[in-house]
């Protein structure tokens, strides 16, 4: 059975790319990874007291995003699915996970800065660096 791994940041286009990917893997009879990086909070020397969150209460966070998002799309139906959560940039922890993998499955705009760009940093990154084909879900225009 092969991979297809699925990037997954609680953006619609993520959705759109867990769909896609959900669909391709019936076709391929493979199984799908759905992947949640999530950054670890770095503290600077600050004046005041702050509290950081726990390492599980980011874990909790990134299962808690990945399950929203699996049952926007209508759950994964006969597909095998397995939920990977890993602190650290996006596109690294995308590009390791798929090594050995048939296809990664990206949208094209996550939640981050420019909106009227067509690629956001994380799919162009995984473009460059992805061990394996990549594929990148784009809206439709009107």
């Amino acid at each position: 059975m092969g991979r297809i791994v699925v990037g997954i940041d609680s953006s619609a286009d993520s959705a759109r790319a867990l769909r896609w990917a959900l669909e391709e893997a019936v076709l391929r009879d493979a199984e799908v990874e759905l992947v949640h990086a999530y950054p670890t909070p770095e503290l600077v020397a600050l004046p005041a007291l702050v509290t950081m969150p726990t390492d599980d209460e980011l874990h909790l966070g990134a299962k808690a995003i990945v399950e929203q998002t699996l049952a926007e799309v209508g759950g994964p139906g006969e597909v095998p699915v397995r939920t990977i959560l890993r602190p650290g940039g996006s596109a690294r922890v995308l590009c390791e996970v798929a090594e050995g993998a048939e296809l990664l499955v990206v949208g094209a705009r996550g939640l981050g800065g420019f909106r009227g760009l067509l690629l956001g940093s994380v799919s162009q990154q995984v473009v460059a660096h992805a061990p394996c084909p990549v594929l990148i879900t784009v809206r439709e225009r009107n």
